[in-house]
């Protein structure tokens, strides 16, 4: 055998051996499509979760998809620009009472705290507690405060990070009312 055709050889063995190794080693469709439908992305269908709110009540947002639209707000008592948006929401909340839901979850604190601060500011919307921040990593929360505006349907219109105003707020609350 010549060395032009061993070459040949070689190169058709790692051909086939790299083609049987991309077969083997790949991400099953059904296993891809599930991993990127839990992702939380605008036109997609909101995360499911389901936490304890401040007042001691279960709250699961499957429970209110596709009955109204939903504001998800994720703060903590320590974040400044989350302290300087909650009377905006609050603000918006007592206008779009019964509209609109409007929840704020807090971020792995201890719930006396939170209580303390609910009560100070008057915060009269539903506080779900994320003390094992189960939902903001099925949420992707890498910063505070992030918030995800959810039509009707469940679909995510629209995600803020950072601090909003009052302006800013009503623009992303049109894209999720009729």
């Amino acid at each position: 055998m010549n060395a032009s055709n061993r070459w040949y050889l070689v190169f058709v063995a790692v051909f086939v051996l790299g083609g049987a190794w991309l077969w083997w080693s790949r991400v099953p469709v059904d296993a891809a499509d599930d991993e990127l439908a839990a992702q939380p992305a605008v036109g997609r269908l909101a995360p499911d979760f389901t936490l304890e709110t401040l007042d001691g009540e279960t709250f699961q947002l499957s429970d209110h998809l596709g009955k109204t639209p939903i504001v998800l707000n994720y703060w903590a008592t320590w974040c400044g620009p989350c302290r300087r948006e909650i009377p905006v929401l609050q603000a918006a909340y007592e206008h779009y009472e019964g509209d609109i839901l409007f929840l704020g979850v807090d971020l792995a604190e201890d719930p006396e705290v939170v209580q303390a601060y609910v009560d100070d500011i008057g915060m009269t919307f539903t506080v779900p507690m994320d003390v094992d921040q189960v939902a903001a990593e099925r949420y992707n929360i890498h910063g505070l405060p992030t918030t995800f505006f959810i039509d009707r349907d469940g679909i995510i219109r629209s995600v803020w990070a950072g601090e909003m105003n009052s302006v800013t707020l009503a623009e992303n609350i049109a894209k999720i009312t009729p």
